[in-house]
């Protein structure tokens, strides 16, 4: 079995053997996994990543304890929770204080020709959705949660801050939920992907809008994101905070707190909304898909996804 490993920013492909499949998991084949801004955040040395890394995939079941799995296309929740703590009995597994996650914490990524995961994190992936489609199941459920969080009302004007892979999935999810979506970004063959559903694109200047949105996204990927995030929202207004940044972010509270702004740190989501708005056909994945490479060249496949104007690059076995 031939697997990805990163380690000091180098990303390497290596043999091993079949992980082992332990009670109550499932063995899975991968068929494509997608390589999105936090396997390049974990390269540059987020976490002090080292391992297989992956968490966006669809694979299928070749071995499991309910027997009904084999042979299904599936995806997997990433958080690994330990279903016996406080949290996880409040219904809060994805922040279990035991919890391990799919290629980023203590349990080896999807980048590998398979994998395993709980039995319990598993959904299998409706016939409509093509696996390249479904590979973008895990970021669709990241964008979902925002209207999990906050209430927004059909209607609304939201101002979403970033044109990457999630900023451009949660325009999408929030079009099609009924907001009236504003999009800011650098690259209009990016914003056209999401301007095709609905939103409205706009190519950000230096300036951006200033206490104008009563909600906004910020996905910019950069560490001056929140700040700009922030200056844009309206006095009681709330933000959404997607953008995951390896180091430190500094930010001037003082507007937050003067203009009464709520800030909202925004994660992972729950996949059924995510699998229901991909069959859909009410978001615009085809588009975003940069590249399709062979799981064995997987180190000239994370060149070209930090490549400037990339979108998704899948592996492959």
């Amino acid at each position: 079995m031939i697997q990805v490993h990163l380690e000091g920013g180098r990303v390497e492909v290596r043999k091993g053997s079949k992980p082992r499949r332990a009670p109550g998991f499932a063995s899975i084949r991968l068929i494509y996994g997608g390589i999105c801004n936090t396997d390049l955040e974990l390269q540059r040395g987020y976490y002090g990543f080292s391992g297989t890394p992956g968490h966006e995939f669809v694979g299928e079941v070749i071995a499991a304890d309910t027997s009904s799995l084999v042979g299904k296309r599936i995806v997997g929740e990433i958080n690994l929770s330990c279903n016996r703590c406080d949290w996880c009995k409040r219904g809060l597994g994805r922040h279990c204080p035991r919890r391990t996650v799919l290629g980023i914490v203590k349990h080896p990524g999807a980048f590998r020709e398979t994998l395993t995961l709980p039995e319990r994190n598993l959904h299998v992936v409706p016939r409509p959705i093509v696996s390249e489609h479904a590979v973008f199941t895990e970021p669709v459920a990241a964008a979902c949660e925002v209207l999990d969080q906050v209430r927004i009302p059909k209607g609304s004007a939201v101002a979403v801050l970033g044109d990457g892979k999630l900023g451009l999935l949660v325009a999408m999810v929030l079009q099609a939920h009924g907001a009236r979506v504003h999009q800011f970004g650098r690259y209009p063959d990016k914003l056209s992907i999401a301007e095709k559903t609905g939103v409205t694109g706009e190519v950000a200047g230096d300036k951006l809008p200033v206490a104008e949105y009563e909600y906004v996204v910020e996905a910019s990927g950069s560490s001056s994101g929140l700040k700009q995030a922030i200056q844009m929202t309206r006095p009681l207004g709330t933000v959404i905070m997607k953008s995951t940044v390896h180091g430190e972010v500094a930010v001037d509270t003082a507007p937050a707190i003067v203009n009464e702004i709520t800030l909202v740190g925004s994660r992972c989501g729950r996949f059924a909304p995510a699998l229901k708005m991909l069959a859909s056909g009410k978001i615009n994945v085809d588009p975003m898909i940069s590249d399709s490479i062979r799981l064995d060249y997987a180190a000239l496949a994370f060149e070209r996804a930090a490549q400037k104007g990339v979108l998704k690059v899948l592996l492959h076995p």
